[in-house]
This record gives C-alpha cells, sequence and structure tokens, in this order.
C-alpha cells in the first residue's frame, strides 16, 4: 500500500516560484511589492491605488456546513477551486485569513489548505509569516498600558476603573488568563483592578484592520475605539487617550496585503483573520478588493459553517465594502453529513446513506439561508476515498431536489485537476443573474436585528436578552451607537447556542449574554451562550506532535 503524505511533506516535494515571479504575473513589479525572503512580500498601499481603475472580476465566496469534528476542509477547496478555474483557462486568485497561533497549537493544527490544495510556504504562514498578528497584540496592549498609564498618572479622563472594556490580548490559547488581577505589587505598580485576556484575532484591532480602506481609514477606526467609560458613564475612546497614531504606526506594515503563492503558482493574498464565532470571520476588506482587481475569478472564504461566517460577509464585510457576491459555494463532506445524521466519529467511513439523508438537513438549511441573500449556490463535496457511490448519488439527488448543482471537489489529491467541475459550475452560478441584498436594515433597533438573524438564519423562534445585555443595550442606544450592523458571537458547531444540537435545531431560545459594541470596527458584538474570546488548549494539543530537527526542517504541522 502506498503511503500517503503528509501536507507539509507534499508542501516540501513542490518547487516555489520566486514570489517576484508570482508578482510580476499579476502587472506588480518590484518596486511595488516588499520582500519578507524569497517567498512572501507585502503588496505597497501605492500599488494598489494603481490599480483602482481596473473593472472588477467576479467574486466568489466559499462557506460551509456547521463544522463538525470529521472536518469539511473550506480552505482546501477555496485553494482547489482558485486553482481550478485556472486550469480551465479563467484567471483566478485566492484571497484567504492568516492563521491564528492559538489554533495551530491547539486542536486545528495547521490552516493553509492541504494536499495538493495549498498556499506555501506553509510553515511560515502557519507560524509568524509576516509578523502581522505580532503587530496587532503589540498595539492592543499599547492601548492596555496607556489606558492603566492614564488612570495611574493621576486620570484627568476620569476613567471608571470598573468600567474598562479594553481587554489585553495573547494570540495564543491560554485559558488561565481569561480572568485576572494585574497592579498587584504596591503603589508603583498601579492601580490593582480585574482584566481579561482575549485571544488576538478576537480583538476589536483585528476587525478594524480587516474592515479599514487604507491607512488613514484605519487611524479613524482605531481612534473610534471605546476603551472604557468615564466616572458619568460616558465612553473614553482611544482617541481621548491620544493613542491612534502611536497604534496606525505599529499597523502600518500590517495594513499591507500579503502575497503568496499555491501549489500550483497562483497567487495568494492572505491577510487578517478575525475568527467568525466571535469577530467577523473574513479576511481583509483591502485584499479582497485587490484581488478582485487583479483577477477575473477571486475566490475567497468565510470562516466556520454559512450562519457564521457568510452571514457577516453578506451583513458586515459586503455593506462596508460594496461587495455584491456572484456565486456562494457551501462545503460539505460525505463523512461531516453522515455526523450531523447522528453517526458517531468512528464509523464515518462506513456507508450509510440513511444517516446521510438525515444530515442533509443541515447542509439544506445553508442552502435555504443564503438564497434569503440573492445569490446562487454550488455545493462543493471535498471527495475522500471511502464515499460510496451510493452516497455519492443520494447527495446529488437531494441538491439537485433543492435547486443547486453539486460537485465533487477532488482538489487534496488532484490540485486544480480535481477542481475542473467545481470550477465549470461556479463559472456557470457567476453568469446567471443575481439579486444579492443584505438580511436586515442597521437603523433597525439592536433587538430587531438580533432577532432576524436568529429566526431567519438560526431559526430559533425565541431571542431573550440577559438583564446585563438589556442594560447595554439601553445603553447604546442612549449614545446613538444602536445604529450598525450586528456580530453574533456564538457556537460554531451548531445553528443554536448550543454546541451539541447538530444537524438543523429548530425551535429554540438564544440568549444573548452581553452586548459590546466595537465603535472603531463599525459593528456591534453580540454574545450568546459560553463562546469563549480566550480559547483553550485540548488535553492532547496538537504542539505536542511538532517538532524540528537540526536542519530546521518541521513535522507535526498537519
Amino acid at each position: 500500500m502506498t503511503e500517503v503524505k503528509t501536507d507539509i511533506e507534499i508542501a516540501n516535494s513542490v518547487e516555489m516560484e520566486p514570489i517576484i515571479e508570482v508578482a510580476k504575473r499579476i502587472g506588480l513589479g518590484e518596486d511595488d511589492i516588499e520582500l519578507y525572503g524569497k517567498y512572501k512580500a507585502k503588496i505597497s498601499l501605492d500599488a494598489i491605488k494603481k490599480y483602482e481603475g481596473n473593472k472588477d472580476g467576479k467574486l466568489v465566496l466559499v462557506t460551509a456546513i456547521s463544522p463538525t469534528p470529521a472536518g469539511e476542509g473550506k480552505s482546501t477547496v477555496s485553494i482547489g477551486l482558485s486553482q481550478g478555474l485556472n486550469k480551465i483557462g479563467k484567471n483566478s486568485a485566492v484571497a484567504l485569513r492568516e492563521p491564528s497561533l492559538g489554533p495551530v497549537f491547539g486542536v486545528k493544527g495547521g490552516a493553509a489548505g492541504g494536499g495538493y490544495s495549498q498556499v506555501v510556504p506553509m510553515e511560515d504562514i502557519n507560524l509568524h509569516f509576516t509578523g502581522d498578528l505580532h503587530a496587532m497584540t503589540a498595539a492592543n496592549n499599547l492601548l492596555s498600558a496607556l489606558i492603566d498609564n492614564h488612570i495611574h498618572q493621576g486620570n484627568s479622563l476620569r476613567i471608571d476603573s470598573r468600567q474598562i472594556v479594553w481587554k489585553r490580548v495573547l494570540d495564543m490559547n491560554d485559558r488561565s488568563l481569561r480572568n485576572v488581577v494585574i497592579g498587584l505589587g504596591g503603589k508603583a505598580s498601579g492601580f490593582t483592578r480585574e482584566d481579561h485576556f482575549m485571544i488576538t484575532v478576537a480583538s476589536e484591532i483585528m476587525a478594524a484592520l480587516c474592515l479599514a480602506s487604507d491607512l488613514e481609514d484605519l487611524k479613524a477606526r482605531l481612534g473610534k475605539m471605546i476603551v472604557a467609560y468615564d466616572l458619568d458613564g460616558k465612553p473614553v475612546t482611544a482617541s481621548d487617550l491620544e493613542a491612534e497614531g502611536a497604534l496606525a504606526m505599529l499597523l502600518k506594515d500590517a495594513i499591507k496585503p500579503n502575497l503568496v503563492q499555491t501549489l500550483e503558482h497562483t497567487p495568494a493574498l492572505i491577510h487578517g483573520g478575525p475568527f467568525a464565532n466571535i469577530a467577523h470571520g473574513c479576511n481583509s476588506l483591502i485584499a479582497t478588493k485587490f484581488g478582485l482587481k487583479i483577477s477575473d475569478y477571486l475566490v475567497t472564504e468565510a470562516g466556520f459553517g454559512a450562519d457564521l461566517g457568510a452571514e457577516k460577509f453578506m451583513d458586515i464585510k459586503a455593506r462596508f465594502g460594496d461587495l455584491k457576491p456572484d456565486a456562494v459555494v457551501i462545503v460539505a463532506t460525505i463523512k461531516a453529513l453522515k455526523m450531523h445524521g447522528g453517526v458517531a466519529k468512528d464509523n464515518l467511513k462506513e456507508e450509510n446513506v440513511e444517516a446521510l439523508e438525515k444530515g442533509f438537513a443541515n447542509l439544506g438549511r445553508h442552502i435555504e439561508n443564503l438564497k434569503k441573500f440573492g445569490v446562487n449556490v454550488v455545493v462543493a463535496i471535498n471527495k475522500f476515498i471511502f464515499d460510496t457511490e451510493a452516497e455519492i448519488a443520494k447527495l446529488e439527488e437531494l441538491c439537485s431536489q433543492a435547486g443547486v448543482s453539486m460537485a465533487l471537489s477532488d482538489g487534496w489529491a488532484n490540485g486544480g485537476e480535481g477542481c475542473k467541475d467545481l470550477a465549470e459550475k461556479v463559472v456557470e452560478a457567476c453568469d446567471k443573474p443575481n439579486e444579492f441584498h443584505q438580511l436586515y436594515d442597521v437603523e433597525l433597533s439592536i433587538p430587531e436585528k438580533v432577532e432576524t438573524i436568529v429566526k431567519e438564519i438560526y431559526r430559533g423562534s425565541k431571542v431573550t436578552f440577559a438583564p446585563a445585555a438589556k442594560k447595554q443595550v439601553k445603553k447604546l442606544e442612549e449614545l446613538g451607537l444602536d445604529k450598525m450592523p450586528i456580530c453574533m458571537a456564538k457556537t460554531q458547531f451548531s445553528f443554536s447556542d448550543d454546541k451539541n444540537a447538530v444537524g438543523a435545531p429548530t425551535d429554540f431560545e438564544i440568549i444573548v449574554q452581553t452586548v459590546r459594541v466595537s465603535a472603531g470596527a463599525g459593528f456591534i458584538v453580540c454574545e450568546t451562550g459560553d463562546v469563549m474570546t480566550m480559547p483553550g488548549l485540548p488535553k492532547i494539543p496538537a504542539a505536542n506532535k511538532m517538532d524540528v530537527d537540526a536542519d530546521g526542517k518541521m513535522y507535526g504541522l498537519f
């Protein structure tokens, strides 16, 4: 039996092109990019401006069913699809999020695609890359330091230390830092208070950077960020602390999109990485808009299931960026659908058409939901060797009944060649009439917007705001900060706020625990259930299986 290569072995077996050659193919010269070694580069903002007059290509959004431990492979399909579009003679690029170190060393491992549908250099992309997330961590924590220093030095802004809402961050899964006490050690160490850590990708700085149009816009967004409330209950912003200039300075390189390549040398823009269960889950607007200027078909993705990432792409990112998806691809696997149908993880390789049909309820609901945005939908089934002909035939029948086309995606094993059928169907979907629109009007009240999402997308029957959340809503209304899109923080594993309710649950209640405004990013975050903004490591972290030898060769990173 032939031994199956790991993702990192496949990545190391393919010779990369110098990134300057990839840049030249999309019209960029040496003066337009800033090299980070031989295979990575940042694209200068001046270079991006040169392309503003170019016609936009087609925008293809890749999303997925509700994730399961069986895995779906959204990034692998996104990369394979872009390669497949190039295989059928289309000019395509891909725009993805940057991986966070938390999941890399936690449960997920690497996040650069898989098999022969990867972005490279995958080790760099999964680790420090070009330092963007480190810059965001530094900027976030500089602001925290400025807040505490301001209080220590006399507190002329009269900040109420009991109402500091800005949290420190770290790009790592570390549950011990969720709730901490700072300022211990006496007068010289500042005032003692409770503080909290989030993972960097949940920071408002990440969200603001990913929605900013340029450096000046980013600086304005940073200044609007609310960090605390004063003793009269009025908001205190980063601008009040005169912090936005220093924060923007730390982020002046991080705002520039990163250019790398796929294993087939397709241009890949990897920039920004907010989580979709606690943030808006999309790569940067700058990278997406630039990608539309340099390709005829830009493939991008939104995190987790379509109830989270895709909804936020439509209602937040597309709203702010004036984007219009020409087609949406929903990724599923037969094994994941069987898991939604009640099959245990250890039994997923066994044929079970009945469970597949039952689990299709999850995919079917995502299809129905996306059609509510007026977009054309294609289903991509990420293929595995133990998928049976009977299961594939049943899935084709179910997709046909749902009014969508379906294609098998074999990008892991065969790269772009394995995604040619999917590429053809995506081109067909892009050519069909499109009536894209957002789900709700931002002028509605916060409860009305939340209820729309819960009833139309999650299919819950009731929304309840906890007492604290009601007070927070009232405060935002009084401050005139309630007319923004909603960013729901919810478990990714279920339509409901109960991670164990797989499939397609109905008639459930969603409880909004807290409501906070991300005034710089421009949206309102509603936290539900027990979603953690600082994840923890599993019993056996992926980090335990990683190593590097004396020559610098890495192992265990997928």
